[in-house]
Parts: C-alpha cells; sequence; structure tokens
C-alpha cells in the first residue's frame, strides 16, 4: 500500500504523475464506483460518472492542499460529481430530483448490473425515501463503513451533526420496512 503523502507529491510532479495517476485509479477505482452507484442507482451513469471523477481529480490535483487525506478530497469530488450528475439528469429529462430518483429505482429492478435480492432491494427503496444528506450519510456508514470523522471531511459537517443524520436515517429505513 502506497502512503498517501507520497502519492501526492508524485501525483504533482509530471515525472511520477501518470504512474501515480493509475495507482490512485487502482488504489480507488472500485469503492468510489460503489460509492456514486448507491447515488445515481445506475451501471452506465455510474461509470459516466466515476470517469468524470478521476479527469476532474486529474485536472485539479495541482490546487489539493492536503487540509484533508486525499481519499476524503477524492471522495468529496466523487459525491459532488455524483449530485451535479443527477441535477442536470432531472433538469433534462424535466422532472424534480424525486421523481427522477423514483425512475431510477424503478429502473434498478430491471437492471442486468443490480446483484441484490428483494431485501436489498427494498432497503434500497427504503433509503430512496430519506432527504439528500441522510441518504449520502446512511450510505457512507452503512455500505462504506466509514468513520464518522471521514465522513465529515468528505461532507464538511460535524461529527454530531452526522450521527444524529445517520439516526435519524436509520429511523426511519426501520419505519418503511417495517410498513411496505
Amino acid at each position: 500500500m502506497i502512503v498517501e503523502e507520497t502519492l501526492v507529491h508524485q501525483l504533482k510532479h509530471e515525472d511520477s504523475q501518470a504512474q501515480a495517476f493509475e495507482t490512485l485509479v487502482d488504489t480507488y477505482k472500485v469503492r468510489l464506483y460503489w460509492h456514486i452507484r448507491k447515488i445515481v442507482l445506475n451501471h452506465e451513469d455510474a461509470d459516466d460518472v466515476l470517469q468524470n471523477t478521476f479527469i476532474k481529480v486529474y485536472k485539479n490535483i495541482k490546487n489539493f492542499k492536503g487540509e484533508s487525506k486525499l481519499f476524503s478530497w477524492v471522495y468529496r469530488i466523487a459525491t459532488n460529481e455524483a449530485l451535479t450528475f443527477l441535477k442536470s439528469k432531472s433538469k433534462m429529462k424535466g422532472v424534480s430530483n424525486e421523481e427522477l430518483h423514483n425512475l431510477l429505482l424503478e429502473n434498478l429492478e430491471s437492471d442486468v448490473y443490480f446483484e441484490g435480492d428483494e431485501i436489498q432491494l427494498k432497503l434500497q427503496k427504503a433509503i430512496a425515501t430519506l432527504p439528500e444528506k441522510q441518504k449520502l450519510v446512511f450510505n457512507m456508514k452503512y455500505f462504506d463503513e466509514l468513520k464518522y470523522e471521514e465522513i465529515s471531511d468528505i461532507l464538511g459537517t460535524t461529527v454530531g451533526g452526522l450521527k444524529a443524520s445517520y439516526h435519524q436515517a436509520a429511523k426511519k429505513i426501520e419505519f418503511f420496512l417495517k410498513n411496505n
């Protein structure tokens, strides 16, 4: 496993940038794909957003100041890219973000790349009912198994606020699953 400071140093220097970027992609592509996939719910869209994420990272690595971990910075870019993608997709289709999410959820059942069973689908439907921030926090904590401190770096929110969001999200999901 490469040390993050070394990787950042290599990414910022032309002679080592290509190899370092390949290492960055290999290190984070699977985790980022699934993080993005939980937001956009579609395999092809997740692939597009992942590619856009890495392009943005490549173009902006020189601006990375090291105030957070590289992982947090890349994750934040992926999150923002996924949310921006959903906003533009809902605008393009002329529907609200909520309506778009419902359409994506309906398509999830017929998605050949969806590997979940009926329980997983119900969980995804429950998560879809959450407000955007609670959805992000729940996914990062429950599925990505990130620590609250890491989520705080990514979303720029206090740990206390994140704990409250996660608790509220879990309660809403539990309620949804019991009543549906």
